[in-house]
């Protein structure tokens, strides 16, 4: 009869294809958890992983057992984590990831309530603007956007994410503003150019009466990141098509204005990322719920929308 943990650390190596990021994942050596795969596949008598500088790759006999065990180990480890969340309370190191700015307008503004309920749980945040992988990089959660779902990893919508035009008073004072989006060629812009592609982000905004527009924008400056171009645009540098969760602050203190009233982009949702939740720890549930019910709370995924 296999030991769990020689299952355990099959499965996890293989849903990251790396005994490094599964070592991370179970806290146990890279080398600890080779020898239990090493020694599952002497019981066997097969070899499940090809293995090379470039990482693991399951053999055909690897992918059948994968399909075989992995539901009985998640039932398995689902009931165990049960048991052990109503057992004590939630704690321990809570690695965490999100992009600065959001992260830090929305999210760390939680963690004092959030502490004061679960004293014993230690918050790691992680500030940047990419996405991260959650399995590989040893995260418990992340919220943000876009993120590939692969396996063993699951979403919780927060909000939807709408773009609007916007600018400052300052700027628009004398400046005819824009009909519509094609408009924008008119007048000085601040872009994005994206981190990945290397490109202009490219913006279709819809309107109120179901119309699409693509954005001609005349780039006064150009940046590849978001906060930048927040910044950017508060120093009055231009027009920006901005996340609402960066805008709406400064829209309710008239630091911003809407430029094209009744027009939006709907960039799709942030959402809180985690692993499977059959296998969620006490400390990272108590994290997802806590995010999801201050979110409605606070009524943000209402703030955020540009209607």
């Amino acid at each position: 009869m296999e030991t769990l943990s020689n299952l355990e650390s099959f499965v996890r190596s293989a849903e990251s294809a790396s005994f490094s990021a599964a070592a991370r994942r179970l806290a146990l050596t890279p080398a600890a958890v080779s020898r239990n795969v090493a020694q599952l596949e002497r019981n066997l008598g097969v070899r499940l992983f090809q293995r090379s500088t470039r990482g693991l790759t399951l053999t055909e006999a690897g992918e059948r057992f994968l399909a075989t065990v992995g539901a009985g180990l998640d039932t398995i480890q689902g009931a165990i984590a049960d048991l052990s969340s109503k057992a004590g309370q939630p704690a321990g190191v809570l690695k965490l990831n999100a992009a600065h700015l959001f992260g830090c307008q929305y999210l760390l503004p939680l963690m004092p309530a959030f502490l004061e309920r679960y004293p014993a749980v230690q918050p790691d945040w992680h500030f940047d603007n990419r996405q991260v992988d959650l399995i590989r990089e040893g995260f418990d959660a992340a919220v943000g956007g876009g993120f590939e779902l692969r396996p063993g990893l699951v979403a919780r919508e927060l909000a939807r994410v709408h773009i609007v035009a916007v600018a400052t008073p300052e700027f628009m004072r004398g400046r005819r503003a824009p009909a519509s989006p094609g408009e924008l060629r008119d007048i000085e812009c601040v872009v994005q150019r994206s981190v990945f592609s290397g490109r202009i982000v490219q913006r279709t905004l819809r309107h109120t009466s179901g119309k699409t527009e693509l954005c001609e924008q005349q780039a006064r400056m150009t940046v590849n990141d978001p906060d930048a171009m927040l910044n950017s645009v508060l120093m009055h540098m231009g027009i920006g098509l901005i996340a609402m969760p960066h805008a709406v602050s400064h829209l309710e203190s008239g630091a911003l204005v809407r430029v094209l009233p009744g027009w939006h982009e709907d960039a799709g949702a942030i959402s809180l990322y985690f692993t499977s939740q059959k296998l969620l720890p006490a400390k990272t549930r108590a994290f997802v719920d806590f995010v999801t019910e201050q979110f409605r709370a606070r009524k943000l995924a209402q703030r955020f929308l540009a209607t």
